[in-house]
Order: structure tokens, then sequence, then C-alpha cells
């Protein structure tokens, strides 16, 4: 049993056992399904742990400079980039050691195409399937009127002599029948450059680390479209299934304030800043001993503590059974993936801690945060 009064709040916490669990199905499904899943620095970059991800994962994709670099410093291995527009002056850097590069138009790949071929670097371009099951818009990537990937009529007949591969990202924690559907597009709309190319990049997204998630029919999907297309080297890039449901984010109730509705928990930690896919997305997160409330129940609001109005879960209030006291701990589950990548230090607030409770059940406090460190983004 973890004792969470020795974690300092706030803190994320990563478990190491179900770090370990989730990277070793991930192997078996590339193992058994005959292909290369590697890790999408965007969705889980705690490079701390790195050495024990990259004895499953040959490699990474980097989504800028700064995550290529992270990557080479840290991971090694395969380091695939895509970047929805590539800049002229990262760019020679960007590339170093890179064995993969995705394009997001032709006005780019022939912006850059003479730097690629003398780098040795194996060029594809991002295609928009025109499906995607994303109910949210914000987060749609293959909506008529989205930025990312060439569309089937943009692309036309023929692929850009020198284009070795093409990359497909349209899913978010998604299940194998959206892959399955996702394949059938990429045949119907580009199957005819499907035998031009090397390897296909069918990115993140793959939720196959959820409990619910059908294993089995994702490698059916994976080897009867490898029947088809043998040559094939295909990739997959999950971000959120390496970490799922890998930890927590630990906070503290630091006042309790009545409303005439539910009470107000102030915490020492912020949705905003800390937490912001709750904001954006938005979805209710999961808290430990709580649930959701029945008619006519004590409901608690989950407050954060910058000074933005909106730094609340909107999304829905909870129940507790014991009623809460200053000073309780809260545990936000599922917390790992796009977390740490997408916080702040807005207001000023501190960033919380980051620590990891080994397999044998110790706490190793890993990195803590200070003034300097919000300082040091201004200027």
């Amino acid at each position: 049993m973890i004792d969470y009064s020795q974690i300092p709040s706030p803190c994320y916490v990563l478990e190491e056992e179900k770090l370990m669990r989730n990277l070793e199905l991930i192997d078996s499904v590339q193992q058994r399904a005959g292909i290369t899943i590697i890790l999408a620095l965007k969705g889980f970059a705690m490079f701390s742990v790195f050495p024990l991800v990259k004895k499953y994962l040959l490699g990474t994709t980097a989504s800028s400079l700064f995550e290529a670099r992270l990557a080479r410093e840290e991971f090694g291995g395969q380091l695939h980039l895509y970047c929805p527009v590539y800049q002229e002056n990262e760019f020679p850097e960007l590339i170093q050691g890179a064995t993969h590069i995705s394009f997001n138009s032709l006005s780019q790949w022939e912006q850059f195409k003479a730097k690629i071929i003398s780098a040795q670097v194996s060029p594809g371009l991002r295609i928009n399937p025109e499906y995607s099951p994303v109910k949210q818009e914000i987060y749609n990537p293959s909506s008529l009127l989205s930025r990312l990937g060439i569309r089937a009529e943009v692309l036309g007949e023929h692929l850009p002599e020198g284009i070795e591969g093409l990359h497909c990202h349209n899913l978010c924690e998604s299940d194998s029948q959206a892959l399955a559907y996702t394949l059938e597009q990429i045949e119907r709309l580009f199957g005819h450059h499907l035998t031009q190319i090397k390897w296909l990049n069918l990115g993140g997204g793959h939720l196959m680390t959820s409990q619910s998630y059908d294993v089995e029919h994702l490698i059916q999907v994976i080897t009867s479209f490898q029947r088809r297309y043998p040559h094939l080297d295909i990739y997959l890039e999950p971000g959120s299934a390496v970490a799922w449901e890998t930890g927590l984010l630990r906070a503290t109730v630091l006042d309790l304030i009545a409303t005439s509705g539910p009470m107000i928990a102030m915490l020492d930690v912020s949705f905003t800043a800390h937490m912001p896919d709750c904001l954006e997305m938005p979805y209710k997160p999961r808290i430990r001993g709580a649930r959701e409330p029945q008619a006519g129940e004590p409901t608690y609001r989950m407050g954060g503590l910058t000074c933005l109005a909106g730094d609340f879960m909107g999304m829905g209030d909870y129940y507790f059974e014991t009623p809460l006291q200053l000073g309780d701990t809260i545990l936000f589950e599922d917390m790992i993936h796009y977390t740490m990548v997408k916080t702040s230090m807005f207001n000023g607030i501190k960033h919380p801690a980051i620590g990891m409770v080994r397999s044998d059940g110790s706490f190793n406090l890993i990195r803590e945060f200070d003034y300097d460190d919000y300082k040091g983004r201004l200027s």
C-alpha cells in the first residue's frame, strides 16, 4: 500500500509496475503483428523512464526540434519526424539522426526535399483519410477544413518522385474498429499509392492497453492488411497507450467554500495549468474514493488555485462517502499521458513535482520545481 502522505503535494506519480505491464502488452502486439511500435513524445515524454521504455520500443516520433533533441539525447534508436510545418532555420538541426520524416503538404516537400535526399532520411507524406472517430471538433484531424494531412484529390494519381512512405494520424484513444475503418479509407482513397511506397505509419490513438480494447482484433486487422501489402513496413506511434492508467496527480484540499450548490474544494493544483485536457477536451477525471453523486446527496466541485474564473472542474461534481476536510488528499487518476507534456506555470503557481513508485513499493522523487523554473520561461 502506497503511503501518499509521504509524497509531496502536488505531484505526478508514475507507477513503474503499471508502465511495465503496458510495455509488455505493446511489445507482444508488435511481435505478433510483425510491426514496429514507437513512442510519440507529444503524449509521454518522461525521459527519466526512457531506459525502461526503450527495452521494448525501438524509437520515437517527434513533432518539434526540442522533442527531436530529447529523443536523440535520451532515447536513441529510430527517430521519426512529423511537424505540421517545418522551419528553414531549424531544419538542419532537426533532421540530425532522423530515420524517417513526414511532410504535411506537397509544397513543404518541394521546399526541403534536396536537404532530405542529402541527409538520407526516408521521406513520406501525411495523408488525410477523411475519417476520424474523434467527436470533439477541436481534436478532429480529418475534417474538411483540417490543416493536417493531404487529401486524395490534392495528392492526385502519382506520388512525387522520392517519396517512400505515407503517414496517417486520425485516431485519439480509439478502438480497433476505428483502425479497421481507417485502413478501408486508406485503401479506397490512396490504395493506388500503396504499391509505390516502402512504409506506412498509422500514427497514434491506438488505445491497446485499455481493458476494453480488443487486442486480438487489432492483430487480425493488421495481419490481414499485411497480406495484401507484404512489402510495407508498418509503424504505430501511440502516446496515450504507453502511459495509460500508469499514475496519478496527488493534490491536497486547502479550503472549502460553501455555495448554494456544491461545496467547492480548493486544491493546490490547477486545471488550466496542470490538467488542461480537462478543459480543452473536455472530460471529467476520476478521483480515487469518489463517485458520481445521486440526487439529493451532498456534492463537491474541484477548484484550482489560479485566479482564472474558469479554473475548476466544470464537467461535473463528486460525492465522497466521508466529508472532505482541510488537508485531505485528492488523487486524480490516469494523469501521466498528455499531462506533463501540456502543463504551464500560469499565474506563477508552482508546478507539481514528478515522482515514481518503484516496483518494490518505494517512492522516488525525481524532480521538484521552483521559482527559477518560472522565471526562466520569461524575460
